[in-house]
């Protein structure tokens, strides 16, 4: 039986089985601005490979303005398949990530989605990389092809030392701005990345995420739990980690009012940033199924 608090190898592995059931072809996340998306799994898509002459039959909405406009000619843009392209996995192992009240650990579940990204990913003949980072290590996995690579993935996903962390201090996390800088400096122009976090810190990393977007496509999936979304009124919540403890009185409305307004203010950020980048955000929940995620629409 999986466990809510840790992954195995055999878990991920078997995730390989849920495939089937993310291929209903999305739209681009460029083409969108807000609202639900078909699916976050990107299937194959056309890239533009040179403009001709406009010929009766040609698609209007595939005209070329730029070069009509430069020749004076019409011109239609024809395209191709895209060849197989990049795919990273970018994941969140620090410690904020091993909580849970409800459903299983954040950790627990970008794992089992990164999982299910690589095995699409190899399933449509594109290359699976990734970076797993954590406060103290980092990972990073060159974009390879077939099973190995997938293999490899999940031997790091669920051996990475940010498991052993779990019972750190959450309030020494960095921020972000490092983590985005080494997977600028690890992906090339073109690439798709998945960003898998609860992205404390995206503030001070907005910069870095802004030159990332010039050359990539991100889809960035925010993960939070319940309770970080609306305490329960009226108790009193007896919170343990590791050697700390922590007592909230939430008969104090004014305090519920301040948690949850600035949970709505750091997912509204989050929304905001993917508005402004034209990047998909795809909230999830530690609740959530994740090939129901994945297929359904975000919203």
């Amino acid at each position: 039986m999986a466990s809510p608090a840790q992954v195995t190898v055999s878990e991920l592995i078997a995730l390989n089985s849920g495939v089937k059931a993310l291929r209903k072809r999305p739209q681009s996340p460029k083409a969108v601005q807000s609202g639900g998306y078909t699916s976050v799994l990107k299937g194959r898509g056309m890239e533009f490979d040179e403009s001709r002459i406009y010929q009766p039959g040609d698609e209007i909405r595939n005209m070329d303005w730029r070069v009509t406009a430069r020749t004076g000619k019409p011109h239609t843009k024809l395209f191709r398949e895209e060849r197989e392209r990049p795919i990273f996995v970018w994941v969140d192992y620090r410690a904020p990530m091993f909580f849970a009240t409800r459903g299983v650990f954040k950790s627990v579940f970008v794992a089992r989605v990164a999982a299910l990204i690589a095995w699409n990913a190899i399933s449509q003949g594109d290359r699976i990389g990734g970076m797993i980072f954590s406060e103290e290590n980092h990972h990073e996995l060159k974009p390879a092809q077939g099973k190995p690579a997938v293999l490899k993935l999940i031997n790091h996903l669920v051996h990475h030392p940010g498991w052993g962390q779990q019972s750190g201090e959450v309030g020494g996390q960095p921020d972000l701005v490092s983590a985005v800088r080494r997977l600028s400096k690890l992906v090339r122009p073109g690439s798709l990345i998945y960003m898998l976090s609860d992205f404390r810190g995206l503030e001070q990393a907005e910069t870095e995420m802004a030159r990332l977007t010039r050359h990539c496509e991100i889809i960035m999936l925010p993960i939070h739990d319940p309770l970080e979304e609306a305490l329960p009124p009226d108790r009193i919540l007896h919170f343990i980690n590791h050697d700390q403890e922590l007592l909230i009185d939430t008969h104090n409305h004014q305090l519920l009012e301040k948690y949850q307004k600035r949970f709505q203010q750091r997912i509204g950020f989050i929304e905001q940033m993917g508005r402004r980048f034209r990047m998909p955000v795809i909230p999830c929940m530690t609740t959530d199924d994740p090939i129901r995620k994945l297929s359904n629409n975000a919203h």
